[in-house]
């Protein structure tokens, strides 16, 4: 594989990643770098980059809706509101990924985040994304891992209380959420 775009099935060009699985191709067309606002959507995202970080995005997407279930849909009222109680049911569950000190870290951060007035994750995360678009890039090596943004975010994000989150997480949720849009050039999804 070259890196650059390639035909579906369908014969629409894609982002080579996202014609992997079927899984991949609905994530890919449907939601990666669409604009996602409000708290808990964005709590949701910043805590699955961080579930996923050290595995397949695919592990990650095949057990969504068990994380959704898991965590109170994400809710960060509901999560801040769970205790050790909750932490062992959480280390038990096998529709998610159980590891203690990111389980730890997503009810840390629903406790953190309770606090905040509302909206003010999202323009905390929003207020990093770039001021210009960046170029589209031809394929995947062109896209970073980390940028100068995600940096920023990263160290905001922690000052601020924020657990599990490092420049390279921090870019996987600007491009999860639409502060960057790094579908290829002539990828069907890109600028969608």
């Amino acid at each position: 594989m070259s890196g650059g775009l390639a035909a579906g099935p369908d014969g629409v060009l894609r982002c080579p990643w996202g014609l992997a699985t079927e899984d991949y191709v609905t994530y890919h067309d449907t939601e990666w770098g669409r604009a996602v606002h409000g708290d808990d959507a964005l709590y949701e995202r910043l805590c699955l980059e961080a579930f996923q970080s050290g595995l397949s995005w695919l592990t990650i997407l095949r057990r969504r809706e068990g994380f959704r279930t898991a965590f109170a849909g994400f809710e960060i009222a509901a999560v801040a509101r769970f205790d050790a109680s909750d932490a062992q049911r959480l280390l038990a569950d096998e529709g998610i990924i159980r590891n203690r000190a990111k389980i730890e870290a997503t009810l840390a951060n629903a406790k953190e985040l309770a606090g905040w007035k509302p909206g003010e994750l999202d323009g905390l995360i929003w207020s990093h994304a770039p001021e210009e678009p960046g170029r589209a890039p031809r394929t995947v090596a062109d896209v970073p891992a980390v940028t100068p943004e995600s940096t920023a975010l990263a160290k905001a994000l922690k000052k601020a209380g924020i657990r599990f989150v490092g420049p390279t997480t921090a870019y996987a949720l600007m491009q999860a959420c639409g502060l960057v849009d790094d579908h290829l050039a002539g990828c069907v999804s890109r600028g969608a």
